[in-house]
């Protein structure tokens, strides 16, 4: 089964109401996914979708995104084993960014550099402009080890 998404009704009341979901895709047909940890609420990553990987990911319960690098759909943690389950997915009032709430499998870490978030920098305002400041350096796996055979990020 594949999803298809109707176009988003032009009344303001009708997307913003009970009904059917459809997404406002942008005009490289993505629409933004921020991902939190079901459990803790952390921000662990944000991402793209595109029609068939938010359809892939209502049907399986997978996240699946559209890596806009590589232009290929890309079920999030294939190759690294932290896959994550979808616990509930929401969409905001204009239907134009989608969150998702995940419970990440395996070494619980959704960055590909090993970390839990791909969010473990701060950035700050320094003398030569802006400086970032790593402040989650625990890596739940070894990066070199686990994409050696790979070109593919978790």
């Amino acid at each position: 089964m594949t999803i298809e998404f109707a176009p988003p009704p032009s009344d303001k009341s009708a997307l913003e109401g009970n009904g059917p979901f459809t997404p406002k895709f942008d005009d490289h047909g993505l629409v933004t996914a921020v991902v939190t940890d079901a459990r803790d609420g952390e921000l662990l990553m944000v991402a793209h979708m595109n029609a068939e990987a938010l359809s892939r990911t209502l049907e399986t319960g997978i996240a699946h995104y559209f890596s806009r690098s590589r232009q290929a759909l890309w079920k999030k943690g294939e190759t690294s084993g932290n896959l994550q389950t979808v616990v509930e997915l929401r969409t905001d009032c204009d239907q134009d960014a989608i969150w998702l709430k995940v419970e990440v499998a395996g070494h619980d870490a959704t960055c590909h550099t090993g970390r839990r978030s791909c969010f473990y920098r701060v950035a700050t305002a320094s003398d030569d402009g802006a400086a970032l400041t790593i402040t989650d350096d625990h890596r739940h796996f070894d990066p070199s080890e686990v994409y050696a055979e790979s070109a593919d990020k978790a």
